[in-house]
């Protein structure tokens, strides 16, 4: 784990991951260490919602700091990566991933993420630049006409093998996400070759748009 003193740090937590995590917070005694990048990819034993059922179970005070580890301290946190946090649920999402100044997150291969939690995200972290969403086979069409509008600062967006997924994602996404620069829609069977060239028509900014296997075809577009 490194973190720089008086500036914005890193935290990637190794072999002890628990134990590293818990250090990276800190304590609802101190101030955390001031990180601005957080990686808890492949920590699959990872259960956000542990801690905060915990403080359910007690009556709750406005002024209380969260006691033990919680996310919910790194309050100068730009950039997280949970890909594979394999039961991490919607719930879970909602309660944590509540950072307006975030700018980076990876979603990837969490097989419990649904629409639900996608909009929950979208509320809680609404300043986002990338976003990883692949492999969520339970995304659709409908969360993302609740979630698109919440991220017009959106400049790179990965939805590869999101399965549910049709063009009606790419009309949400070309209406609300004005900034975007890259678009990965690759092993997206539902989405067609006339959606990605319509969303390049309406987004002519976007430089490069992935689309292996999008309608039949092994394609990038690169501008």
């Amino acid at each position: 784990m490194h973190s720089a003193g008086g500036a914005a740090g890193t935290a990637q937590p190794g072999p002890g991951r628990g134990q590293g995590l818990a250090q990276a917070l800190g304590s609802g005694h101190r101030a955390p260490a001031p990180l601005a990048s957080l990686s808890l990819a492949y920590c699959s034993s990872l259960k956000l919602h542990q801690e905060l059922d915990h403080q359910a179970s007690v009556p709750k005070d406005p002024s209380a700091q969260p006691q033990g580890p919680s996310l919910l301290m790194l309050r100068a946190l730009q950039e997280l990566d949970l890909t594979a946090c394999s039961k991490l649920t919607d719930a879970s999402l909602a309660k944590v991933l509540q950072f307006p100044e975030l700018r980076r997150l990876s979603l990837s291969l969490l097989p419990a993420l649904t629409d639900k939690g996608l909009v929950a995200v979208a509320r809680g972290c609404p300043s986002l630049e990338r976003l990883v969403l692949s492999h969520c086979s339970l995304l659709s069409d409908e969360g993302w006409v609740q979630a698109a509008r919440s991220w017009p600062r959106l400049q790179h967006l990965n939805l590869a093998s999101c399965g549910q997924l049709t063009e009606q994602t790419l009309d949400t996404i070309g209406q609300a996400c004005k900034q975007l620069r890259m678009l990965d829609v690759a092993m997206c069977p539902r989405i067609s070759m006339a959606a990605v060239r319509h969303l390049q028509a309406q987004l002519p900014q976007v430089t490069c748009i992935q689309s292996r296997y999008v309608g039949g075809a092994d394609l990038t577009l690169t501008l």
